[in-house]
C-alpha cells in the first residue's frame, strides 16, 4: 500500500511517540520532512535531528523533548491536506491557541514558521500546527 500523505505520517508518529514517551522517533526521509522537522527544532519543540543516507531514501531521526516528564509538543495538527489545500497570505495566517503555538508554511522562499512568514512577508501553504 502505497503512502498518501508522508507529512501526516510524519506528524503521527512524532505525536504517537510523544505519547509513548520514547526518546527519539525515526522515519523515511525526504526533503519536505526534513524541513518540518528543521522548523520544529528551530521552535524548540524537538531537541535535536539528523538525516542518515541509506541506499533508499534516507533517514531521519527526531530526538524529542520532555519538560518535567511531560512532552513540549501538546499537540500537532495537519491543517491542509491532499485532498483540500490550505493557502494563506502573510496577513492571513491564523494564530494558533493565541500565539502560544506556531503554524508551519511551504512559502516560495522555503518551509517556515507563521513568525518568519509574517516578518518576511509571504504567505503558503499551511501545512501544520503545534502548540
Amino acid at each position: 500500500m502505497s503512502m498518501q500523505d508522508p507529512v501526516a505520517d510524519l506528524l503521527t508518529r512524532v505525536r504517537n511517540a510523544m505519547m509513548a514517551h520514547q526518546d527519539e522517533v525515526t522515519i523515511p526521509s525526504s526533503k519536505l520532512k526534513a524541513a518540518v522537522a528543521r522548523v520544529l527544532k528551530e521552535e524548540g519543540y524537538v531537541a535535536d535531528l539528523s538525516v542518515q543516507a541509506d541506499d533508499k531514501q534516507g533517514l531521519l531521526t527526531i530526538k524529542l523533548r520532555y519538560l518535567a516528564g511531560e512532552p513540549v509538543i501538546e499537540g500537532i495538527k495537519r491543517i491542509s491536506k491532499p485532498s483540500c489545500r490550505v493557502y494563506v497570505g502573510y496577513d492571513q495566517i491564523p494564530k494558533v491557541r493565541s500565539g502560544l503555538g506556531i503554524n508551519i508554511l511551504s512559502t516560495p522562499k522555503g518551509v517556515m514558521s507563521d513568525k518568519a512568514a509574517r516578518i518576511a512577508k509571504v504567505g503558503g501553504e499551511l501545512i501544520c500546527a503545534v502548540w
